[in-house]
């Protein structure tokens, strides 16, 4: 398997934080290429900070992390500190990050690492609002072509919304920029909440990291211990779910998942459904197919990576 190059642009956020870590771990299949955050779960001061706690947490301090976008492109900045805490990072417990915020801005990061790449050679993660690859493709569109797939981690097919009846957190935040993104013709994976929802870090699971004495195993029980409780009081689940952790393992092993080509819109006018992802499984519209959705995923073998990439950081 070719090894990927990856940009991740993330609002960390507690499962954000493991995806990072899980890229960190997979030197053999990422070649993480930079960071970018955004605002989301938490302000744009937060996530940009929280990206370089965690590259410290994983002794990580030669991956170059980008400020993006401090709001969405057309809405207000809607954030989820009763889920994440006020820092995004509760139960963490970490130090101020030491090591440098870049000055460039992730939008042109993100554009000059395309522009200077081959043609389909890059890979982008958005595992929060899209705003900031929206951004680099309507400041620079000759970057489209550089770009092999994204692979984000939102929506909501089968599944209830999560911020709204109708929509999930991620797409809710910014859909104007969500569907630019998926209307620029990229190879298009969307892990949305029928896939994440199942990845849930039980009693078990979250023993499991803890049981890896390492400060990233005592970071991860820590802050997962804080993310479970939201999911477990509001929807009786067994654990939280790790929504964003999905996209990297799909990265390392897209065999773990499951799902269908389809034809994918997202709702951008109407406020009763705004941000809605809206996918023909079904194909009654007979349009073309423009995103592979997840909609199951192997749960044990997705943990037992997960652990076992993990245990690679001490």
């Amino acid at each position: 398997m070719k090894k990927k190059s990856v940009i991740i642009d993330c609002d960390p956020g507690q499962d954000d934080a493991i995806a990072i870590l899980l890229a960190l771990a997979s030197g053999e299949e990422i070649d993480l290429l930079g960071i970018t955050t955004v605002a989301g779960n938490v302000p744009l001061a937060l996530t940009e900070s929280n990206a370089r706690r965690i590259c410290e947490l994983a002794k990580r301090t030669d991956v170059k992390v980008y400020a993006g976008a401090s709001r969405p492109l057309m809405r207000k900045l809607v954030t989820a500190e009763w889920i994440h805490g006020k820092s995004g990072l509760d139960g963490a417990n970490l130090p101020d990050p030491t090591m440098p915020l870049q000055d460039q801005h992730a939008v042109d990061f993100i554009i000059d690492t395309c522009l200077a790449a081959d043609d389909k050679s890059i890979t982008i993660c958005p595992i929060g609002p899209m705003t900031n690859v929206a951004l680099a493709f309507m400041k620079e569109p000759a970057v489209i072509p550089k770009i092999a797939q994204i692979v984000c981690m939102g929506g909501a097919v089968k599944e209830y919304g999560n911020t709204t009846p109708a929509a999930e957190f991620n797409i809710y935040e910014d859909p104007q920029a969500a569907k630019i993104v998926l209307d620029a013709g990229i190879d298009f994976v969307m892990m949305p909440l029928d896939v994440t929802h199942k990845a849930l870090v039980t009693v078990d699971r979250l023993k499991r990291l803890k049981d890896l004495n390492s400060p990233v195993g005592d970071v991860c029980d820590g802050m997962l211990d804080y993310f479970n409780r939201f999911d477990m009081t509001k929807y009786g689940f067994e654990g939280g779910p790790l929504h964003d952790p999905c996209t990297i393992a799909y990265l390392i092993d897209p065999t773990l998942f499951s799902g269908r080509k389809v034809h994918l819109d997202i709702e951008v006018i109407s406020e009763l459904t705004m941000g809605k992802t809206v996918a023909d499984w079904w194909n009654v519209n007979d349009k073309e197919p423009n995103a592979f959705v997840c909609n199951d995923l192997n749960v044990e073998g997705f943990f037992d990576l997960l652990t076992e990439r993990l245990g690679r950081l001490r």
